[in-house]
């Protein structure tokens, strides 16, 4: 079986093992490094931390659904521009950390990736946009 059949199938694990495997791929490495690399002041290590956290995040949805399933629904209309707006916070975040040194900016994008990363995952939820929208705008009127 070459290496495209192999992409191209869908994830065979069952979720009692693809669950557990999401949920330490996530935690372990961007929640532990990301709270004390913030608490000591570095900024753009917990930027970069944060990033590496958020990528690992959706590498290892993968798990959940299997790779072609899982890059199919990121770009379905609805995630769409949720999906867009997480690569381009992700790829901003790196450049403001590492090319362009600036921790305010790097911070904000950060801030960026946590909001699409939420509206994102609030997709995969029926109805649950429209909740969020409706609980924003009792709140801000």
């Amino acid at each position: 079986m070459g290496l495209g059949e192999c992409v191209h199938q869908d994830n065979s694990m069952h979720y009692s093992t693809s669950c557990p495997i999401f949920l330490r791929s996530v935690l372990s490495l961007s929640l532990p490094q990301g709270i004390i690399l913030f608490w000591v002041g570095s900024i753009i290590g917990f930027a970069l931390t944060y990033t590496a956290g958020s990528l690992v995040a959706l590498a290892s949805s993968m798990f959940l659904m299997g790779p072609c399933k899982q890059l199919k629904r990121m770009f379905e209309e609805k995630r769409f521009i949720a999906t867009i707006v997480v690569l381009i916070s992700i790829a901003l975040t790196i450049c403001a950390a590492v090319w362009w040194k600036i921790p305010a900016l790097a911070l904000v994008f950060c801030v960026v990736q946590f909001l699409a990363m939420a509206w994102y995952c609030l997709s995969y939820i029926p109805y649950a946009r429209n909740i969020v929208k409706n609980c924003a705008t009792s709140c801000l009127a």
